[in-house]
């Protein structure tokens, strides 16, 4: 039977690793200064205690990383909160969103079965309503299958797996070859094509997403991993106007009804507000428009045209494939000195913006002790200049002196008149001539 541990401190975990094989284990490491871990804390309470209520194999704990450093370093834990499920041998880590259903179901998702098993046509429908993204393989043993359970065991943080008989596929299903892999979205199916589709695994990280979603910064970090561009419609939701709304529904029809066309190649959405989009792109987007990111290497495509209706938004996509619409942004060396400087610029406007009197003191303590460093070097140059020409100019005047003594010894009268030099009398006859 499954246990599950309260990683509180280093001897719990250890005496549940040592004692069972089987453990199953859900924790989170933190640090007690991490403001991210603090908001997280309260969603990580009730998922201990939604967890424990439902009475589930997996319990809930929390490390302290700063206390428990070396084990931190052991699992490998490089910023805070990490949240990791571990199941015998191997450790999961969580990259979902930090909410408390997304947590839960994570949880219920990897430490059950990797491959669950669809024995009739109920149960297959069952999980059609209960999860919008499902992959199954369908045969017999075979490399196909082995492949699949390798994917898994990678993917099995993401989304489910299933396996099945042909009987139990819905009859919609047509399948062309056995064995085969499928997945279940958007109330349709896809199959993998190994010669179309490449590595199993890869497809699998592709496929995992539905055709149109809500966008957010953390989708669009996952969404790095697919190799996909992502057509998105930046709009406000709380705008109703005609403009607003009509962007959103031309992709949207674009996502279902190109699907068979450009779902290898795109993945579509809206996002709600350009303020992550212009800090991505370090440009200013005006809202609504549309603009289509790669975020593999960071560059992303602006409209060529006016959006009207979902044939100009098609035209849009197809020159971006042909190559016909520039690709702007990237990740050269300009592209990254340019994001050092408008990360700083906007770390400095946001400090100034939440705390005036911290920015002051921030940046104009330093800025004046800067500045009188300056006026001093300044200023000593500037005496040590003045002493040096002061000293310049008397050397000059006594040279100037000398000068003119050697001339007036030269213009002395040559006339043959001795010149006869002065004596100094004597002291006692100069006091008698004056007695």
């Amino acid at each position: 039977m499954s246990q599950i541990i309260s990683i509180y401190c280093v001897h719990f975990f250890f005496f549940s690793v040592v004692l069972l094989d089987t453990v199953v284990c859900k924790g989170v490491f933190y640090a007690p200064w991490c403001g991210h871990c603090k908001k997280l804390e309260p969603i990580w309470n009730e998922v201990g205690l939604e967890m424990k209520s439902i009475g589930s194999p997996v319990k809930v704990g929390k490390m302290d990383a700063t206390s428990y450093s070396s084990i931190a370093s052991e699992f490998g834990v490089r910023g805070y909160p990490t949240i990791k499920l571990l199941k015998g041998d191997l450790a999961y880590n969580y990259r979902g969103p930090r909410t408390k259903d997304d947590i839960i179901e994570f949880a219920h998702r990897v430490s059950g079965a990797l491959i669950r098993p669809l024995p009739s046509q109920q149960m297959f429908e069952h999980m059609q309503k209960r999860h919008r993204v499902f992959f199954v393989y369908i045969g017999g043993e075979s490399p196909l299958k082995e492949k699949y359970i390798d994917a898994a065991s990678e993917l099995i943080v993401y989304t489910y797996f299933f396996s099945a008989s042909e009987e139990v596929v819905p009859e919609y299903v047509t399948l062309k070859e056995m064995p085969a892999v499928l997945v279940f979205k958007d109330e349709t199916y896809f199959v993998y094509d190994e010669y179309e589709d490449g590595d199993l695994s890869s497809w699998i990280n592709r496929e995992r997403f539905q055709n149109y979603l809500a966008m957010d910064g953390f989708l669009l970090y996952e969404l790095g991993d697919t190799g996909k561009l992502v057509a998105i419609a930046v709009i406000d939701e709380k705008n109703t106007s005609v403009e607003h709304t009509r962007l959103k529904s031309i992709i949207q029809e674009v996502a279902r009804d190109y699907r068979d066309l450009f779902h290898r190649d795109f993945q579509f959405g809206h996002m709600d507000g350009n303020d992550y989009i212009n800090t991505l792109l370090m440009d200013e987007l005006t809202v609504p428009t549309v603009v289509v990111l790669n975020t593999s290497n960071q560059q992303y495509f602006l409209l060529d045209r006016q959006i009207k209706n979902v044939e100009d938004m098609v035209q849009f996509i197809n020159n971006i494939l042909d190559g016909v619409v520039e690709a702007q942004g990237g990740d050269s060396i300009w592209q990254r000195l340019k994001r050092i400087v408008f990360d700083a610029k906007s770390t400095i406007v946001s400090i100034f913006k939440s705390s005036p009197l911290m920015g002051c003191f921030l940046f104009g303590l330093p800025l004046g002790v800067i500045s009188i460093m300056c006026y001093g070097i300044y200023t000593a140059d500037t005496d040590g200049g003045y002493i040096e020409e002061r000293y310049e100019v008397s050397k000059s005047e006594n040279e100037n002196q000398e000068h003119i003594e050697e001339s007036k010894e030269q213009q002395e009268p040559s006339s043959g008149e001795s010149v006869v030099p002065t004596v100094q009398e004597p002291k006692d006859v100069l006091e008698k001539k004056k007695d």
